[in-house]
């Protein structure tokens, strides 16, 4: 028996699964800096770019897994993905680059588009975990870019 993989039903899956409790896979990455390991992803404070280029890159639609959002959106580019003007489910959001209150830095935010107006990203505010959220933050955050992929054509 020959079986066909349904790209799109397994991608969109996995999104929707990893906000589903408590998703510890995210957290952290770390390196090694001047001898001293760090954890560059802050026990989740800073994981959305990880969390989003690990699902694009296990369902090949990038070359890599990325530790910050300008890199990821470079090898999505890279890869064949193209800005689109409206969301659809499985698109991926860039959010416009917002001031933290604890650094004072400006920080972008990816994530996914999951239908039904809500969108999936690694909630970097608060528990760290992805969670499923408003587009727009309920009002708060501005989207910059929609990025679409045409793999993502085909159901």
């Amino acid at each position: 028996m020959v079986f066909k993989l349904l790209k799109k039903k397994n991608y969109l899956a996995m999104i929707q699964n990893a906000a589903n409790g408590q998703n510890w896979m995210f957290r952290n990455l770390f390196v090694e800096d001047g001898g001293q390991v760090k954890d560059i992803l802050n026990d989740g404070r800073w994981s959305c770019a990880v969390f989003v280029s690990s699902i694009l890159y296990l369902n090949k639609l990038i070359k890599d897994v990325h530790a910050n959002v300008d890199s990821t959106v470079r090898d999505m580019i890279a890869s064949g993905w193209h800005e689109i003007k409206d969301l659809r489910s499985g698109a991926v959001i860039v959010w416009k680059k917002k001031s933290a209150q604890d650094d004072g830095q400006m920080h972008g935010h990816i994530g996914f588009f999951v239908g039904n107006d809500m969108a999936i990203s690694n909630d970097s505010g608060g528990t760290g975990f992805p969670r499923e959220h408003d587009p727009t933050f309920n009002g708060t955050r501005e989207v910059d870019k929609i990025l679409w992929h045409p793999d993502l054509d085909i159901e």
